[in-house]
């Protein structure tokens, strides 16, 4: 329960500080000084931008909530879980960000997370078999035959 709290707030974190360095990066770009694109101008004023800082400190919590999830669960567990913010990312930038996004690109972020979820079943059947293998050959668990 504790895992599926922890990643639940680490795509919402990550999603929110997709969307807030997403609107901080289109202001600053937006100044006529930056028409012609990056520069080092551009990254002090990026750098006083209050969306800017708010993204990176939503990051920080997604990657203390990441790293938490996969001291005490499978990476293969979490990182399916953490796809969903393809589809969240999409969702911000239509509603809050105004962006216009095409139901091609609603099917392709579907299509993704339905992917990542369809190889983390098939990563957990390989344990499975795994652990039935080893079972079989009447290794203690944590030891395999060379």
């Amino acid at each position: 329960m504790k895992t599926a709290i922890v990643v639940s707030l680490a795509v919402i974190a990550q999603a929110v500080a997709n969307t807030l360095l997403s609107q901080g990066m289109k202001i600053i770009a937006a100044m006529p000084a930056f028409q012609n694109g990056f520069s080092l101008v551009m990254l002090a004023y990026a750098l006083k931008n209050p969306f800017i800082w708010a993204g990176i400190v939503l990051l920080i919590v997604y990657f203390v909530c990441f790293l938490s999830a996969v001291s005490w669960s499978d990476l293969s567990y979490v990182v399916p879980i953490t796809a969903a913010v393809y589809i969240l990312d999409v969702f911000t930038g239509k509603h809050f960000l105004h962006e216009s996004v095409s139901s091609t690109r609603w099917l392709g972020s579907i299509l993704i997370v339905f992917g990542v979820g369809l190889v983390s079943l098939s990563g957990a059947q390989k344990s499975v078999s795994t652990e039935m293998a080893v079972e079989k050959a009447g290794l203690p668990q944590g030891e395999t035959a060379c």
